[in-house]
């Protein structure tokens, strides 16, 4: 589960990393009294699941109460990469000497964690990444082991970090284990004009697996859950909401993995992963579909199932199901593969409907829905 970033600076300040002062609204008037608050001159953000905030305009400053109340009003009810926007937070602002990343991510392919970090924090990480990855320290963390002030002091220097750092790499791990942190990142982490090490933004995922050892700051405040990611659960459904312009549902979180990077293989980003299971029925597959098309970012939908305990004939009326009550304006390409599958073909065939497609291949069906979703 992400957090949001208002959720993700209250754990930092739980373990005694340094934030700025900050509160969130919904409301423009609210946002003007939180900046008289504040001291008047504040910075607005957007609060989203999604990265991309300040490049779209979801993170401003405004100088002054009254400038708050207008820059929340313009922010509010906006969309960001197809994320609305439904709360701001309003902070203080700092004055930036420097600026730094760190992050702490599963290595699943490990079995470990890897802390990520560099001198060069900001907005322009990812680029710092691609054109200088000498730039970028990344270290291997034991998890048993973990991040001691010694182990600390070792990611700090490989990253070119002065040592006030350490301290927040050694309580950004505390966050990482004891929040059972999937990843955990600052960027940016800076030294302020006063000599201050403040974490002034915050990615946090959280390990949905252990949700029953604890509440989740989510679990307070269900009004901020993504409203499709509410809608696939409110079905039953597994569904998590990405980025991307492919919607991808299949049958099984590891053929829908394999999707995703099928698709990420031909050039175009997956929009989510939804797992209808094993053992779907046509109204499972119908309402998995209502709900990949109900997102704005999607311009194709990638269907791959490989029948078993779910025939592909069963799979074929949902579809059919699903074309008859959403209405779709956006392809639909099908693979059906195993239990089925020549029936199921035959009642795709046989709608005949002109925005579906099928394929026999999930290569071929990857190629095909990048394709539409990256000229549509």
């Amino acid at each position: 589960m992400d957090l949001y970033e208002h959720q993700a600076r209250d754990l930092f300040a739980a373990h005694g990393i340094v934030v700025p002062r900050a509160e969130i609204t919904d409301s423009p008037r609210e946002a003007r009294a939180i900046a008289r608050r504040l001291g008047g001159r504040v910075v607005v953000k957007a609060q989203v699941r999604t990265g991309g905030r300040g490049r779209a305009g979801g993170v401003r400053t405004a100088e002054g109460p009254a400038a708050a109340e207008l820059t929340a009003r313009r922010i509010l009810g906006t969309e960001i990469g197809g994320h609305p926007v439904r709360t701001v937070m309003l902070a203080q602002p700092v004055a930036v000497a420097e600026e730094f990343y760190v992050a702490y991510v599963l290595d699943r392919g490990r079995g470990t964690f890897l802390a990520i970090a560099s001198a060069r924090g900001g907005t322009a990480i990812e680029e710092t990444a691609a054109a200088h990855p000498e730039a970028v320290a990344r270290i291997p963390v034991d998890p048993v082991e973990g991040v001691t002030p010694a182990r600390a002091r070792a990611i700090a220097e490989a990253a070119g970090l002065p040592p006030r750092t350490v301290d927040v790499l050694v309580r950004l791990w505390q966050v990482t284990v004891r929040e059972d942190a999937l990843l955990v990142e600052v960027n940016p982490l800076v030294r302020t004009d006063d000599d201050r090490i403040v974490a002034l933004d915050g990615k946090v995922t959280l390990d949905d697996n252990a949700r029953f050892r604890r509440a989740r700051p989510d679990d307070a405040g269900a009004e901020h859950r993504d409203p499709l990611e509410a809608a696939a659960a409110a079905k039953g459904l597994t569904y998590v909401r990405l980025d991307g312009e492919v919607g991808v549902i299949g049958n099984g979180a590891g053929l829908v993995m394999s999707t995703l990077d099928a698709v990420a293989d031909c050039g175009a980003r997956p929009a989510d992963f939804l797992d209808i299971g094993g053992g779907a029925s046509a109204r499972t597959m119908a309402d998995g579909l209502s709900v990949v098309l109900s997102d704005p970012g999607v311009r194709c939908v990638l269907v791959n199932v490989f029948g078993g305990i779910t025939a592909c004939d069963t799979v074929a009326e949902g579809i059919v199901t699903a074309l008859d009550t959403v209405a779709p304006t956006r392809p639909i390409v099908v693979r059906l593969d195993g239990n089925n599958a020549a029936r199921g073909r035959a009642i795709l065939a046989d709608r005949a409907h002109p925005l579906v497609e099928q394929a026999t291949t999930m290569d071929g069906a990857a190629r095909r829905a990048a394709r539409l979703a990256t000229t549509a």
